[in-house]
């Protein structure tokens, strides 16, 4: 008799107890008890949001950690496409953007993960997610059945799904489930074709265990054209609705199964020229209480907001163009820099009622420090550096060409030109309708003349003699993230007309700045001969040393108008006192050095104040807003 047989024998007599084999690990809809089920046991989420995007990656850890021990299971999280496809095949996946690693950190931490890789994500980041370079064929339909917008996505996904599938809790990661598309719902195409073709890529890409679903409003409409078979349908809403109808909403399009809110909101954004957003910490306790109560799954968005560094804040359209700030605080229950909140304690007592918490104590705020005053000084003018900023030359055009045209992503385009014949008295400059995204400053023989703005000040007066020297520096100041139709095209996208009379014959100069200050310009250039003090887009230039380490800190602009920040060649924002309602930048401590001298650069774009200087305080400044009536002002 062979081993088997005589392992068969004893077996049958009971001298031999036969070892269970380990449940298969699974996450899955159980439709019958209205739950999910985590290896055959229900299993209820409570998560929050966190943008791995948004936080420099030393600070990764910290946050995820003060979630965790905030009571959570579980975190829900965007890939933002734009964040990684920079241009057509160009793939980035280190250091900040190094996603894999992000999700191995959230899986040792204990954490589950809802993955939204997109290809849309909305969350007020540029373009929704989607790369710009999309719109280098000006006829493509985002988010529908385009040929080319599907080839597009399907390119995409077959470089990101790889990376995500053996870290499913299927095949022994944390990722439990995925959402394909977003709020689609809310989107003009209400396409199926496209919401079926995506289903069959994340399948085939995926496999046929995940849990795919889809997230839309809490509205009839919105629900009909963002779900779709094959899809479980949640919704979103924040503290102040209706539970029941709500909820109502879901059941809906999903009679039986786990009731979800996918976006709690615990806060909201700021757009520049409003005021800091705020929701009390006592509603959004209560709203979490009450949706578990009710034994729902809940995602609240957001619990770590982070920042928009660089050119990643996208804007809205309602009935005006309204750019996100650079802050993306969202008055969450972690502060932009990571520190816990009167409103993190207020939920954290919630889901002790409903579950245990960790054991230990919540992480404290990070050290904060005040570096003082920073004085700097005038480095060039915009326009005497072009060699610097545009090494490729300018392009030739009878008429202005959109940064899409020219294959500019983000920041700054200038277009040059001359006045065809001479303006004694002030002649109207004037740009068509929707013709400025997002802001032109305009310079005259150099000096400059003011600000041509989109959904405002469309005219300038001007005068000058034939063959002065006009110049206009445009800034996309983020692409629409959300809305009807979001192709949002920038730089000149209609010609400027001098007296009505077209003007033409433009150079214009695509600005690689942030490619140059990586390189160590200015810091590393000779010297500049001092500019004269005129207003307009300049650089200024500063270093400081921090004493002994390197602590967190924020930023403040006394006097300054509009512009951006690098430190050590860290892009850190836009700045905008002026409108407010954000005065100070975050600064990780992650940016600065220690023992040598911190490089600061501003691109000022408007005017400095006389003695330029920056502030560097221990706290933030995020709700002190001009009145609307000194905008036309600057």
């Amino acid at each position: 008799m062979g081993l088997p047989g005589l392992v068969l024998l004893l077996l049958a007599a009971g001298l031999l107890r036969a070892q269970p084999t380990a449940p298969a690990r699974s996450f899955q809809l159980d439709y019958e008890h209205d739950c999910f089920l985590r290896d055959g046991v229900p299993f209820r989420y409570v998560s929050g949001s966190i943008h791995y995007a948004r936080v420099p990656r030393p600070a990764w850890r910290d946050r995820l950690l003060k979630m965790y021990m905030s009571g959570l299971n579980a975190l829900q999280v965007y890939v933002p496409w734009n964040y990684h496809e920079p241009l057509p095949g160009l793939y980035n996946f280190a250091g900040d953007r190094d996603v894999e690693a992000f999700l191995d950190l959230t899986a040792e931490l204990g954490l589950l993960v809802i993955l939204r890789p997109g290809p849309y994500i909305c969350a007020e980041w540029e373009m929704g997610g989607l790369p710009a370079w999309l719109l280098w064929q000006s006829d493509i339909v985002l988010r529908s059945s385009d040929p080319a917008f599907l080839a597009a996505v399907d390119s995409w996904l077959h470089v990101l799904l790889p990376k995500i599938k053996p870290r499913l809790y299927q095949n022994g990661g944390n990722i439990i489930s995925v959402q394909v598309e977003n709020e689609y719902g809310s989107y003009y195409a209400c396409d199926y074709n496209y919401l079926r073709h995506l289903l069959g890529s994340f399948r085939a890409l995926l496999g046929s265990e995940v849990l795919l679903f889809t997230t839309d409003g809490a509205q009839a409409e919105e629900l009909r054209c963002g779900t779709l078979q094959g899809l479980y349908a949640t919704v979103d809403f924040g503290p102040g609705s209706n539970l029941t109808e709500a909820f109502g909403a879901q059941r809906g399009v999903e009679p039986r199964g786990p009731l979800v809110n996918s976006e709690y909101y615990t806060g909201w954004l700021d757009y520049w020229g409003g005021t800091h957003a705020s929701t009390s910490a006592t509603q959004v306790a209560r709203g979490l209480a009450d949706m578990l109560r009710l034994g729902a799954n809940v995602n609240m968005y957001m619990f770590h907001g982070g920042t928009n560094f660089a050119y990643w804040s996208g804007a809205d359209l309602k009935a005006q163009y309204k750019p996100v700030t650079t802050s993306y605080d969202y008055d969450a229950p972690l502060s932009e820099a990571g520190d816990p909140t009167e409103k993190l304690f207020a939920i954290r007592t919630v889901i002790s009622q409903f579950q245990p918490l960790p054991a230990g104590p919540m992480p404290p705020a990070t050290p904060k420090y005040a570096y003082g005053q920073v004085d700097l000084r005038k480095y060039a003018d915009l326009l005497d550096v072009l060699d610097v900023l545009s090494p490729s030359g300018p392009i030739r055009s009878q008429f202005p060409l959109t940064f899409e045209a020219i294959k500019q992503t983000h920041g700054f385009v200038l277009y040059h030109t001359q006045l065809p014949h001479d303006v004694p008295a002030p002649a109207p400059l004037s740009a068509p309708p929707h013709g400025i995204c997002d802001r032109g400053y305009v310079m005259l023989q150099k000096e400059y003349q003011g600000t041509l703005e989109r959904d405002g000040q469309s005219t300038l007066p001007v005068t000058g003699r034939a063959g002065d020297a006009l110049d206009v520096l445009l800034e996309n100041m983020g692409r629409l993230s959300f809305g009807a139709n979001f192709s949002d095209f920038k730089g000149l996208l209609g010609n400027l007309s001098l007296d009505s009379s077209p003007l033409s014959n433009w150079l214009i100069y695509p600005l690689a700045i942030d490619a140059a200050v990586q390189q160590g310009w200015p810091h590393a250039a000779l010297p500049q001969p001092s500019s004269r003090g005129r207003s307009g887009p300049a650089f200024y230039t500063g270093t400081f040393e921090t004493p002994g380490i390197a602590w967190d800190t924020f930023v403040k602009f006394p006097g300054w108008s509009k512009g951006q920040l690098w430190i050590n060649g860290f892009n850190l924002g836009r700045y905008w006192p002026r409108r407010g309602p954000q005065q100070t930048l975050f600064v990780p401590g992650s940016v600065l050095r220690v023992g040598c001298p911190n490089n600061i650069m501003v691109l000022e774009l408007e005017g400095a104040p006389p003695s330029p200087f920056l502030l560097f305080l221990d706290q933030p400044l995020l709700n002190s807003t001009l009145s609307p009536s000194t905008w036309t002002a600057g």
